[in-house]
């Protein structure tokens, strides 16, 4: 066994700092948006993609996460981080491109959306990365379940499948660069620390509750939740996040073991499991 990965990592070193780095930088894949071949899709699968209530509040997500994240790494005063960071806004960046390229090509009408840079980067990144670790878990079984059930056809997730990997990376850098910072700093300030995480966990927990209520009601005037329940198949709420587990495991279990894993979301489904019905569908 490598003596490094034998030996335990210590939280808040130099050493924890230059992994978190290294594993983000050199696990980056330099594809280009403009070189993805868009596939041709038949009436009917641009027709699901079209029913999807989700392209104005993806565009304009990624649109703001890609500015926000830019911002922070021109901020931090630390040339490692901010190499690490910066690389993870153009990737935001990159996200928000080919959701562009996808709704141009398939005649997805989505409003045009200038963001504004946020005035306190280091808060709208901790938030961010709150929100990407809730996002993440649950578009990783979304991801899977369309892929089995063919309702995106294999060309397209092909396409989509590095993003989802690299929603993964980033969920790994935000609860390490979380960490480190809050070891680095003296004691009396850690309470202080771990409040505004609580407050920034607190906020991205309502914002999706809102966004999901929002989406929801979109869907069900659009009757999309019957449709998307009769494509993708018969399976319960129980089943559902069993697949969450499963793919957010996968998801992550290609990077270094001694770097810390997001586990705020998976132990509250791990605990809500049993209370979850394993029949009726997800509608």
């Amino acid at each position: 066994m490598n003596a490094d990965i034998a030996r335990p990592l210590v939280v808040g070193s130099a050493e924890h700092k230059d992994l978190l780095c290294s594993f983000f930088t050199e696990s980056h894949d330099p594809y280009k948006p403009a070189d993805l071949k868009w596939p041709v899709l038949d009436e009917a699968v641009i027709a699901r993609l079209k029913a999807l209530p989700i392209w104005e509040e993806a565009v304009r997500t990624e649109a703001e996460t890609a500015l926000a994240v830019l911002t922070m790494g021109a901020a931090e005063k630390d040339p490692v981080l901010s190499k690490a960071i910066t690389l993870q806004g153009y990737e935001e960046k990159r996200h928000a491109e080919i959701l562009k390229l996808l709704t141009d090509t398939y005649g997805i009408p989505v409003p045009a959306f200038n963001p504004e840079a946020p005035k306190d980067p280091n808060w709208a990144f901790m938030r961010i990365g709150y929100g990407e670790c809730f996002d993440s878990f649950f578009a990783f079984g979304l991801f899977a379940l369309a892929r089995d059930s063919g309702f995106f056809p294999p060309p397209l997730v092909e396409l989509f499948e590095p993003i989802m990997q690299e929603e993964g990376r980033h969920i790994i850098f935000h609860v390490n660069w979380i960490a480190y910072n809050q070891a680095k700093l003296p004691y009396a300030g850690r309470p202080g620390y771990v409040f505004k995480r609580g407050l920034a966990m607190w906020l991205q927990a309502v914002s999706r509750l809102k966004t999901a209520m929002k989406i929801k009601g979109e869907a069900e005037q659009d009757n999309f939740t019957m449709n998307a329940h009769a494509q993708f198949g018969d399976i319960s709420p129980r089943e559902f996040v069993e697949l969450c587990l499963r793919e957010n495991e996968r998801r992550l279990a290609p990077y270094d073991t001694r770097l810390l894993r997001p586990e705020f979301v998976p132990s509250i489904a791990r605990a809500g499991l049993p209370t979850l019905p394993r029949r009726g569908g997800l509608n």
